[in-house]
């Protein structure tokens, strides 16, 4: 058992589990943290969307007893399948968009200085969404019921937007929400939901995909980032909720912009070499 192999993996878990659901990249943070480890390879970038599972088991643990009470109420509770039909409709456009272009994206976009600039542009929409919050623009949307139709679909196209790497899938859906009329915890509980399916879905399909990377030998890798993913993701979710309750993404804002231009400036420095 190569027990560097398995520091890794336990490290992009923590990492993935820590920032998959917090505005500032849980993408942008692999690439880097990738880097950094030096570790590379179309298995690790297939490694880095499986353990994305993880911090989703981490939603479906904490919201159960919502995700049961939906399930077992889709036949005959209208408010049910409304929040299912919601979740679909946010879903849709992302999932299309990921299937017709994410291979041109991964060929592309995935480099150091997109992820670094991803960073900077998503704190600098944080600042301003989070200033029309301070101006006293009044939100329509206070939980998961107020959400029509309409709303999912135009969160859903803002998630868009987070196919390219550093721009944040949690931050887009956030902010496209509070944007859209959301209050901050309702956009992002929605966030939270729907990950659910899109975070699954790009799972199965990259396994489906690059199935032929694997072997048996490759469980005890996986099986470590799971768990560290699922383990940190459950410990930010729960603190993200009581953060939401009594602040603004502010922080997160300014975190992306510095964090950004580190980047940035040892990239182009030649301080650090960032590998695409």
């Amino acid at each position: 058992m190569d027990l560097m192999l398995l520091f890794k993996a336990a490290v992009m878990g923590l990492v993935e589990g820590m920032t998959e659901f917090l505005p500032i990249s849980s993408t942008g943070h692999l690439i880097l943290t990738a880097s950094l480890l030096h570790w590379h390879g179309d298995k690790v970038k297939l490694f880095e969307v499986v353990i994305q599972t993880g911090a989703i088991m981490a939603i479906v643990s904490i919201y159960a007893q919502r995700l049961w009470k939906t399930l077992v109420g889709l036949p005959t509770q209208p408010q049910a399948r409304q929040f299912a039909v919601h979740v679909c409709i946010g879903f849709f456009p992302m999932a299309l968009a990921g299937v017709l272009f994410i291979d041109v994206i991964k060929d592309v976009l995935f480099t150091p200085v997109v992820v670094a600039l991803g960073f900077i542009v998503g704190g600098l929409a944080i600042l301003w969404a989070e200033r029309l919050q301070r101006m006293g623009r009044r939100s329509r949307i206070k939980d998961m019921d107020d959400v029509r139709w309409s709303d999912a679909l135009k969160v859903g196209l803002v998630q868009c937007v987070a196919l390219v790497p550093g721009v944040s899938r949690s931050g887009a859906t956030i902010i496209g929400g509070m944007l859209l009329g959301f209050e901050r915890k309702a956009a992002t509980e929605f966030s939270f939901f729907l990950a659910i399916p899109m975070l699954f879905g790009a799972a199965a399909y990259d396994l489906y995909q690059h199935q032929h990377l694997l072997s048996q030998a490759d469980i005890p890798m996986f099986a470590v980032g799971l768990v560290m993913s699922w383990l940190s993701a459950w410990f930010c979710v729960r603190w993200l909720l009581r953060f939401v309750a009594h602040n603004s993404f502010v922080p997160f804002a300014w975190y992306r912009i510095v964090f950004g231009l580190l980047v940035l400036g040892t990239s182009f420095s030649g301080w650090v070499t960032w590998a695409a």
